[in-house]
């Protein structure tokens, strides 16, 4: 099976998402362009056109070992929502994902920040977090965290050692995002009216992928049993974990940017997500 093949089984809003990620970081760190030109500045955009920046300033990961973390922690949680609260309604979660970009635009623009990939990132790290509050994961390996504590744990890190007030608060701004999606479309009895995608936002994502078959059996590939979570067993995956349902289905949860130590036993599988507009 080729690397393309296997890269379509993503879900294909998770795909867009490190796709734009990669493409916009790499040539910064090559030294292929500069910085300056994918930061969002409000001037710029509003005077002079360049609305290129709105969306660079989204999917710059920065660079080094911070990177590599961010972009895990981005694939994860996305492909987790994709693969379990939004499967085969990829189109409805790339609708609200641009709602919610757009109020994280709209919180950070007095902020003056230039850059609003760590606000996605919280966002997505909120919402996983809240529909998986009984997940644990480990903080570089070393502290046992409960998922529902980690986006703070996160927003205090970034106090630290991310820039001080500013940081954190441009930060917050996706935690602020994160827990009105939730409220609006996932606590709330069938979710908001306003969360289901246009007709033209279904023509340019599909669906994504189909339902997973059952497990054929109780033990995968170096899986250990573990307790039970709610009528589910969850499964410590390279990029994430799987809840498998007592009754055969299969769900994921993101994580965060360390491995989720709770581990069971399901086959591993990818997904089969199409391309954007296929």
């Amino acid at each position: 099976m080729s690397f393309m093949d296997e890269l379509r089984k993503i879900p294909p809003v998770t795909r867009f998402l490190c796709g734009a990620t990669l493409a916009v970081s790499i040539p910064p760190m090559l030294q292929l362009v500069s910085v300056y030109k994918i930061l969002f500045v409000s001037q710029l955009v509003t005077q002079k056109g360049e609305f290129w920046r709105i969306f660079t300033s989204f999917f710059y990961g920065g660079s080094g070992i911070s990177f590599l973390f961010d972009f895990m922690m981005l694939y994860r949680n996305s492909n987790g929502l994709e693969e379990v609260q939004y499967l085969r309604r990829s189109y409805d979660y790339a609708w609200q994902l641009l709602i919610a970009s757009g109020a994280l635009l709209a919180l950070n623009i007095p902020l003056n920040s230039y850059l609003h990939f760590r606000p996605l990132l919280m966002t997505l790290l909120y919402i996983s977090s809240k529909l998986n509050p009984n997940a644990i994961t480990s903080l570089f390996g070393l502290i046992a965290i409960p998922a529902q504590y980690f986006p703070f744990v996160m927003l205090a890190m970034d106090f630290v050692m991310g820039g001080g007030p500013k940081a954190a608060a441009s930060s917050l701004t996706g935690i602020i995002v994160g827990h009105a999606w939730w409220m609006l479309e996932h606590r709330a009895q069938g979710g908001s009216p306003y969360g289901r995608a246009p007709a033209w936002v279904k023509s340019l994502v599909s669906p994504g992928s189909p339902p997973p078959p059952p497990p054929t059996g109780n033990a995968g590939a170096g899986g250990t049993a573990a307790e039970g979570m709610g009528g589910m067993q969850a499964e410590s995956r390279g990029f994430g974990t799987a809840f498998a349902a007592r009754d055969g289905g299969v769900r994921r949860a993101g994580g965060s940017s360390t491995t989720t130590t709770t581990t069971a036993s399901t086959g591993y599988q990818w997904g089969s997500g199409r391309r954007l507009g296929e």
